[in-house]
């Protein structure tokens, strides 16, 4: 039922308007002091307010924007009684927020009609507000699949890639949660926290299993090579890296603003680097490779040591993280590693949930 707040300080003219109104049908709440206003006001929530311009100041402005602020509803309407419809009293409500504005000695007809009028606005207001909330959320699920499709698409493509590789399994689904969960770990780091944040581990999560994607510019015959390579062989194959990199970047050129791309790119570049410089492509000293890099290079050789691959037979986990373990500092990030040690448990129960 649609409620009227009138507050009026004068019991003859409240009387009035609350005579005026009761003929058309809606709720009247009456008041005649700023003590009941309030009260009632919270308490009832009216849909649209009648108040005499004396009442009308900048207290009650800044009432009114409490109270919608903690209902969290639209700005409630009201209307001032002007004793004297001069241009200056018009103003002044106007400047107040007032949507409208009666006059004495009043008319039925004119209140009737503007409240009818500026009810039906409101009621607008709130169906155009609640539609837009739909049309929000079906953009929000829109965009949702969109991008979940984008990203199994990515994914697809990161898999046709491996799969020209050896025998691999579940090598990218195993890589995406050892990075997580490493990232998520390191997150709780002082020395990290201000770098990892939700949308780092969502990003590292997606755009790990783009690690690799430049193998797909390395020939059949180093890539499915089952003895060791040659050294020249060896540098054709160092080379995936610049290539995914390359790769990436032109797709973040076409795109744009893509956080998992850049991140992606700088993953496929960089997850060869060494903590001690003696990695490849570019030499990258410590801090200077980007952490996703540095995360993404341990979960990389811990699944490299712990499945088994053309060319070599797997090592037992607890012989991989004893890897790990003694390149701490020179391959390796060394707070990387002792966060991978605490939770090397968790590298355990993925490497037996997805195992090929």
């Amino acid at each position: 039922m649609t409620k009227i707040l009138i507050v009026y300080d004068d019991k003859t003219n409240l009387k009035i308007l609350d005579a005026i109104l009761n003929e058309t049908g809606y709720t009247i709440l009456s008041v005649n002091n700023f003590n009941l206003f309030i009260e009632t006001i919270k308490n009832e929530m009216p849909d649209i307010i009648i108040l005499n311009k004396s009442i009308l100041d900048i207290n009650t402005i800044k009432f009114f924007n409490e109270i919608n602020s903690i209902k969290n509803i639209n700005k409630i309407p009201f209307i001032f009684v002007c004793e004297v419809a001069d241009y200056k009293t018009i103003t002044a409500g106007y400047d107040l927020g007032a949507v409208d504005y009666i006059t004495k000695p009043f008319i039925a007809k004119e209140i009737k009609t503007k409240l009818a009028m500026h009810l039906k606005i409101n009621e607008l207001q709130n169906e155009l507000k609640k539609l837009n909330n739909i049309m929000e959320h079906k953009v929000e699920e829109q965009f949702k699949q969109i991008s979940d499709t984008q990203m199994e698409t990515i994914f697809s493509l990161a898999k046709l890639a491996q799969s020209r590789d050896d025998d691999t399994g579940k090598h990218l689904e195993r890589v995406q949660k050892y990075c997580y969960v490493l990232a998520k770990a390191l997150s709780e780091n002082s020395l990290y926290s201000n770098q990892i944040d939700e949308n780092f581990i969502k990003n590292i999560l997606n755009a790990s299993p783009l690690h690799d994607i430049g193998k797909v510019g390395i020939s059949d015959l180093i890539l499915l090579k089952p003895g060791r390579l040659t050294h020249d062989e060896f540098e054709i194959m160092k080379t995936h890296t610049v290539i995914g990199y390359e790769t990436l970047q032109e797709v973040d050129e076409k795109f744009g603003n893509n956080e998992f791309i850049a991140m992606g790119k700088v993953i496929a570049r960089s997850h060869h680097e060494r903590w001690d410089g003696a990695g490849y492509p570019d030499h990258l000293k410590g801090e200077n490779i980007p952490l996703p890099a540095r995360i993404m290079a341990i979960a990389d050789v811990y699944d490299a040591l712990s499945t088994k691959r053309i060319y070599k037979e797997a090592l037992p986990l607890n012989v991989c993280v004893e890897v790990i373990k003694e390149n701490r500092g020179t391959q390796f990030d060394p707070i990387i590693v002792d966060k991978f040690l605490e939770i090397s448990y968790q590298f355990a129960e993925i490497h037996e949930q997805l195992k090929d």
